[in-house]
């Protein structure tokens, strides 16, 4: 079990791991701007930590201030909610930091990044198989 989770988004989607997290028991630190100092997600958190400067390209969009804010806070995992840092290449710096990652596996990111690359990473795992999807011959140019 995860002991404590770093949020690495901001509002209604940190919030909602949060509560989440919250109900399994999970310590939960937020990493935060001064721009969203006062912002429902910062207060809800067991703990805080400021990244700086508020654009988001500066702080929510760093990977080495959200693993330093990971590292400081103690925690244990890192959630990067969607969109901001929710790539392959993020995932893969949280788990060379000994850090669990909180994702989808940075090998299933790459693979759905390419439509060949994601149907042969689906091939490879019949149990996720939608019957009712045809999967027969090459994806389609369009849908």
């Amino acid at each position: 079990m995860i002991e404590s989770l770093l949020i690495a988004n901001r509002g209604e989607i940190a919030s909602r791991i949060i509560r989440t997290a919250r109900r399994m028991g999970v310590r939960t630190i937020a990493a935060y701007s001064s721009a969203d100092a006062d912002a429902p997600f910062v207060k809800q958190a067991d703990c805080a930590i400021a990244i700086e400067p508020p654009p988001a390209r500066e702080s929510y969009l760093s990977a080495d201030k959200i693993l330093a804010a990971a590292k400081s806070s103690g925690a244990a995992a890192i959630h990067p909610g969607y969109g901001f840092l929710s790539e392959r290449r993020f995932a893969d710096a949280v788990l060379h930091a000994g850090l669990i990652w909180v994702g989808a596996p940075p090998a299933a990111i790459r693979a759905m990044g390419l439509k060949d690359a994601a149907k042969a990473f689906d091939d490879a795992r019949p149990c996720a198989r939608d019957p009712r999807i045809p999967w027969g011959g090459a994806a389609p140019e369009s849908v």
